[in-house]
């Protein structure tokens, strides 16, 4: 009778759960996940154990976490409990089925429970180190910084169990495990607060502590013969739309090398990414704050890591959106529509100009420029202002010294030696720019450069970076995204990068020799020494063959350099770092921030705000040929990046969906180029041509040279990472700009725009007044400006007329003229790409 009422629960169990989650568009429901993909829940062993995920769906599609307002039901009773928060634990042996109800509406999952009086061998590996790494035992502020802490030590988030199984049983033993009174273990008895213990009480008695206490009265076994590994963990839901102030339940699966599937939701550890937005606990329920946009969450258990995405709305009405010009819109204008996130208008056309000008060529539009396109009637005009300034020099000199600052085009202030060789290194990658060298090509040429920097200049990146490993995490970040620096030592802390992967790749360039040229650096020569290619894992001796990121090990014969290989690799139009890095670098480049934030910090557990939209940039860039001056002109030629910085009602604290424009200090050299420009001066730096624009300095003698430089943020080119330029305001680039030594010569250019307007009597003060506007801010002054600005004009004239030996009439004038200058310069709207 029994087995007959199991079956027909099961029965029923199963075809409501077909219908919840398959349920007609239109209608609502609900509907219940377990583990995996599973349509059952199996419980093996008294300590199994099972996280729910209850969502409710509307009759518009939208999916609600529905885990802790269902009521659950166990038929038969007996066999299962099912708390509040849909945790399941076992009774005992048998069948039956947990329903979830709520307002008439029903899903249910069948439950099977075997093996209840027999618990399941304990692994070290698997169940008692992420106890450690959820507790933070294992933490770098406590027993897993290298050197321990009171004595006890552990690896860094237990990703070297067999060292932590040593330090914890080996070393004192009878000290902190006792097999004979378990529950007396040191260990037990500071971590679940028995006894006195700096770090706190760090585990709850329970689960944790029958588990803990079990084992150590087993033998402190390591793991039963043929113990399974973690091969990957899955989070259900990835991904959701969600409200503000709700909540989300996260279920955590841990797949095993023998096929088998494990709940570890429990024992994983959550961390919220954007904390301003979201909040987790250690069960796994993700609280969401008042603050709107995406955010995630990283789930980590032992080497193994995933990530939950949340959309958090708005709601208010988007009622019109500006006409999409390209897939850049579509993606971006979807996105506010479900976020209810309302556009800023577009921008007018003075904005744009010198926005893209800026942008393009880090100058600002000169006067000819500005009244051309202001006065243009073409429909085209913005379109066609982009092709001519990525035609231009200026974009070439912008964006070289972007990448020779990336690629650490360092002189070091050794003029007489290094000038020759940053300037040849700048210069290549300036040409390369200006010729539109495809992007895959300048990799590769960069890469696997070879033979003196006199005669090809990419090999001077070789010099900068001297150390093969710090080679390889240059071009691992610059170029793929990835930052493999402390897999050096462990396993990436939020990746899955072992230290097998960075030793792997590492060997790519181990067979790089060098040598000097005592009197002419620039002959120094790069080599491929005619080796097979290994590198050492020093932890444990293992001899490892160049090994791509996720790839097989290759064999590379000696006679071949493994450059080629690496490049071949990496430029690769399937390799699914290289184009995404390179998009989403240039978008931060356009807007201020990234899709991913930092921008070469790409990884499952750092997910981007808008990932089709990443992957629809990655894709045309690659059938683009990699062509970087295309990927330009489509992001400036989207309605996205020509929206407003001006925000409305709903837009003003949004920091990632790009529904305004983000306003900018302008770089170090873009602003003072600007400031010279709008004077009427000139750069005179020594060992460079009179007049040489900042922006087109080679490498970084300059910033020596130059205070304005240094305290607006200019990089020194000591690491491959763009953070090393600061765009932060401060105090003392206020003051440098209200009242320095450079800005009273930039002002007081004898031959400046000071001077010659003040010599210009027969214009109209009101037109002279326009220029400065025109040329500073590629606008008219608005009526109160100009008046404000003809009044001081008007003051100085007075002073002069009153006390003319005092103060001459053309020395008023002038005067008057860089007062004004001096004014807008200081402005925000000036210092700012807007």
């Amino acid at each position: 009778m029994r087995k007959r009422s199991e079956f027909r629960f099961l029965v029923l169990a199963l075809s409501l759960f077909a219908l919840a989650d398959h349920l007609p568009a239109g209608e609502a429901g609900l509907s219940i996940r377990a583990r995996g993909d599973s349509k059952t829940v199996r419980l093996v062993g008294p300590e199994a154990r099972q996280q729910l995920a209850v969502t409710r769906r509307a009759s518009d599609g939208a999916k609600h976490d529905a885990t802790r307002s269902v009521k659950y039901v166990v038929q038969p009773a007996g066999v299962a409990r099912v708390t509040e928060a849909g945790f399941i634990t076992p009774l005992a042996n048998g069948k039956a089925v947990i329903s979830a109800k709520a307002d008439g509406l029903v899903a249910s999952i069948p439950v099977e429970v075997s093996s209840f009086e027999k618990p399941q061998p304990l692994s070290f590996p698997n169940d008692i180190v992420p106890l450690f790494t959820r507790a933070g035992c294992n933490g770098g502020a406590c027993h897993g910084k290298p050197a321990g802490q009171n004595g006890f030590k552990l690896s860094l988030l237990g990703f070297e169990p067999h060292s932590d199984y040593e330090f914890l049983i080996e070393e004192t033993r009878g000290r902190r495990i006792s097999p004979a009174a378990p529950e007396m273990s040191l260990f037990l008895r500071k971590g679940f607060g028995d006894m006195g213990h700096a770090g706190g009480v760090r585990l709850e008695k329970g689960y944790e502590y029958d588990l803990i206490k079990r084992w150590i009265a087993e033998g402190m076994p390591y793991g039963p013969k043929g113990d399974p590994t973690v091969e990957r963990v899955e989070v259900f839901p990835k991904e959701r739309v969600v409200e503000r102030g709700s909540s989300q339940q996260l279920v955590v699966t841990a797949f095993f090398s023998d096929g088998s599937r494990r709940d570890v939701t429990r024992a994983a550890e959550f961390r919220a990414n954007q904390t301003g937005m979201a909040k987790v606990d250690e069960h796994g329920l993700v609280t969401f704050l008042d603050q709107t946009g995406s955010t995630s969450v990283m789930v980590r258990f032992q080497e193994r890591v995933d990530a939950f995405m949340a959309t958090i709305p708005l709601g208010a009405p988007v009622k019109e959106l500006p006409e999409p010009a390209n897939f850049v819109d579509e993606a971006i204008f979807a996105k506010l529509r479900t976020l209810g996130l309302p556009p800023s208008e577009v921008c007018d056309d003075s904005t744009f100009l010198r926005r893209v000008t800026l942008d393009l060529t880090g100058r600002l539009p000169t006067l000819v420029e500005t009244r051309e396109f202001l006065e243009s009637k073409a429909a085209d005009k913005r379109a066609r202002k982009i092709d001519a300034l990525l035609e231009s020099a200026g974009y070439a000199d912008l964006f070289a010294g972007k990448w020779a600052g990336i690629l650490r085009n360092k002189a070091g202030g050794n003029l007489e030696q290094v000038a020759r060789e940053t300037y040849a290194f700048h210069d290549w990658i300036r040409e390369g720019l200006l010729r539109n060298k495809p992007f895959d090509r300048f990799a590769r040429e960069l890469i696997t450069a070879r033979g003196a920097a006199g005669r090809n200049p990419a090999v001077s990146w070789y010099r900068a970076v001297k150390e093969t490993n710090d080679r390889m995490a240059d071009i691992a970040q610059v170029f793929l995204g990835v930052r493999v620096q402390c897999a050096q030592c462990h396993h990436h802390p939020y990746e899955k990068w072992s230290q097998d992967d960075y030793y792997g790749l590492a060997a790519f360039f181990s067979t790089i020799g060098r040598k000097e040229a005592r009197k002419m650096p620039e002959n120094d020569s790069v080599f491929h020494a005619r080796k097979v290619a290994m590198a050492k894992n020093p932890n444990t001796d293992k001899q490892l063959r160049p090994t791509p990121l996720d790839g097989a090990a290759l064999d590379v014969p000696a006679e071949r350099d493994p450059r080629v290989d690496l490049a071949e690799w990496m430029t690769a139009p399937g390799n699914p770092w290289f184009a995404k890095m390179l998009v989403n670098r240039y978008w931060k480049h356009f807007f201020g921030r990234g899709f991913v934030e930092p921008e070469d910090d790409i990884r499952a557990t750092n997910p981007p705000t808008h990932p089709a939209l990443v992957e629809q940039l990655a894709v045309h860039f690659t059938k683009s040929g990699f062509d970087l001056k295309e990927l330009c002109r489509v992001i400036c030629n989207s309605r996205t990046y020509q929206l407003s910085a001006i925000p409305n009602e709903h837009n003003a604290v949004d920091e990632q969906n790009f529904a305004r424009r983000y306003p900018r200090r302008l770089s170090a050299e873009a602003m003072l180029d600007a400031i010279n420009d709008v004077a009427g001066a000139r750069n005179n730096f020594n060992k460079q041509p009179l007049g040489v624009r900042a922006v087109a300095l080679p490498d970084d003698n300059a910033n020596n040279e130059s205070y304005f430089l240094r305290v607006f943020g200019r990089p020194q080119m000591d690491t491959a990472c763009e953070c090393e330029r600061s765009d932060t305001a401060n105090l003392g680039q206020s003051l440098h700009l209200i009242n320095s030594d450079d800005m009273h010569r930039i002002l007081e250019t004898a031959d400046g725009r000071a001077a010659t307007l003040a010599k210009d009597v027969k214009r109209p003060d009101a037109e002279r007044v326009g220029e400065i506007y025109l040329q500073a801010l590629s606008r008219k002054p608005a009526e109160k400006e100009l008046k404000i600005a003809l009044d001081h004009l008007a003051k100085k004239r007075a002073l002069a007329a009153a006390d003319p030996a005092k103060l001459k009439p053309e020395q008023a004038e002038k005067e008057a003229f860089e007062d004004i200058l001096w004014v807008v310069c200081n402005t925000k709207e000036f210092l700012f790409n807007h």
